[in-house]
């Protein structure tokens, strides 16, 4: 049976670290501040807004989820992200996906402030991802590999097997991979068999968002996974990775109870990671010892 790579031991070690950090902050009398913008329309994203106000909660974090009709416009979307920006008070803010259909995230992305983005996708943080340059980097993919890390794992030197390029895990994960040393196959929906990649890999992520993807017979005994899917189904929540797989490899990340409990909690690293590049930038007044 495989080791179980848990979140909850990952995340509550760097809820100390940021505790400290927050603490450090207020001592200037600067609360750290998020907004979760939120079109309605998805009860998913609503339920996820308000966990992460629970988690905004016990840090220490001033939270508002900033509500907007579904039927808004892409203009008054816009809007509503540019005065965030202008907001000296708001140090952090989301834009919680999907959207609508009639809404573009890219065009709304377009016109959030890089130093606020705490999700880091916007262009500017998104080139800042792939070159290495300082911005911030989407919170998943710095949770999967901050996860590996707890349990002693490695990355340089590995061959990893990347399995899904979504735009917000997958593709950012693969430039942070190849820059910790990891020599990186990366499969995606062109890739007519992932088994020969699974079997040579030391250490495989799953990004793809589809249930029961990866089976008992694709790996191997050494292999360890960390599952980055989410599939809500009628009896719950589960990975890309098939349970029965887990009597196969070395180990492996629940779902739930893995990546995303590293996730929502690497969100406020981020948030605080704006916070010091706002001040880097100028735009937010305090010490520089902080």
């Amino acid at each position: 049976m495989a080791k179980e790579l848990r979140g909850k031991p990952v995340a509550d070690a760097l809820r100390a670290q940021l505790e400290a950090d927050i603490a450090a902050w207020r001592t200037r009398d600067v609360t750290p501040r998020m907004v979760t913008v939120l079109v309605e329309g998805d009860p998913a994203s609503l339920c996820y807004a308000r966990a992460k106000g629970r988690v905004a909660a016990k840090l220490g974090v001033a939270y508002e989820v900033r509500t907007l009709p579904g039927h808004v416009t892409q203009a008054q979307l816009i809007q509503c992200i540019q005065s965030l920006n202008r907001d000296p008070a708001v140090h952090g803010v989301m834009l919680e996906l999907p959207l609508p259909g009639h809404l573009s995230a890219d065009e709304a992305l377009r016109h959030l402030s890089p130093i606020k983005d705490v999700d880091g996708l916007t262009p500017a943080n998104q080139m800042a991802t792939v070159s290495g340059a300082p911005g911030i980097y989407p919170a998943t993919p710095q949770a999967c590999i901050r996860l590996l890390k707890h349990y002693g794992y490695t990355l340089a030197g590995r061959h990893v097997a990347l399995v899904g390029c979504g735009k917000t895990v997958g593709m950012p994960l693969f430039h942070l991979l190849v820059r910790e040393g990891a020599t990186v196959t990366a499969c995606h929906a062109g890739t007519p068999d992932l088994t020969p990649h699974l079997k040579r890999a030391d250490i495989a992520f799953v990004a793809v968002g589809k249930a029961g993807l990866i089976r008992p017979e694709m790996v191997h005994p050494g292999l360890v996974v960390v599952d980055a899917g989410i599939n809500e189904l009628n009896d719950g929540i589960v990975g890309d990775v098939s349970p029965e797989t887990a009597a196969i490899v070395a180990a492996l990340t629940p779902t739930p109870g893995g990546v995303g409990a590293v996730t929502t909690m690497q969100l406020f690293a981020n948030l605080l990671r704006a916070m010091h590049l706002q001040h880097a930038a100028g735009v937010l007044n305090v010490p520089a010892a902080v």
